[in-house]
């Protein structure tokens, strides 16, 4: 399950561009249910991506936007409080991880979901039935 954090460079803490993607992940096994699971564990990755910052924009002009983009099968994170849940977690983690002075409604957080049979890993297109089956055999 791919996370995307894209910041303008400097508003990430040097802690946060190294720690970043491991709490995101942390708070996403949390909220699923999923800590300790080594097969969900093993599926969560992602990328830091660190813009100049006059190329990141919001509302027309330049601004200090921190997104954080969670993708996952149309199974993940499957009613509104689990997607909240995560979304109020990933907003504290980049809270806690930008400079000073960086404002909170300066962090989105997205989450977007493939269709059913679109999640591929090795070469395999997994269906929601697929990948819980996966899930609870790593129990």
């Amino acid at each position: 399950m791919p996370i995307t954090v894209t910041a303008p460079r400097g508003v990430l803490t040097d802690l946060g561009e190294h720690d970043i993607l491991p709490q995101l992940t942390a708070a996403l096994l949390e909220v699923s249910g999923a800590t300790g699971n080594p097969f969900f564990t093993s599926i969560v990755g992602g990328t830091v991506h660190l813009l100049d910052p006059a190329h990141v924009y919001a509302g027309g002009g330049n601004r200090p936007v921190v997104m954080v983009e969670l993708k996952l099968p149309n199974i993940g994170l499957p009613d509104p409080d689990s997607r909240a849940a995560f979304i109020h977690a990933a907003t504290d983690i980049v809270d806690r991880l930008t400079i000073a002075g960086h404002d909170r409604a300066d962090t989105w957080v997205n989450i977007l979901n493939a269709p059913e049979g679109a999640w591929g890993i090795g070469g395999l297109a997994y269906t929601g039935d697929a990948l819980i089956a996966a899930v609870g055999a790593a129990i």
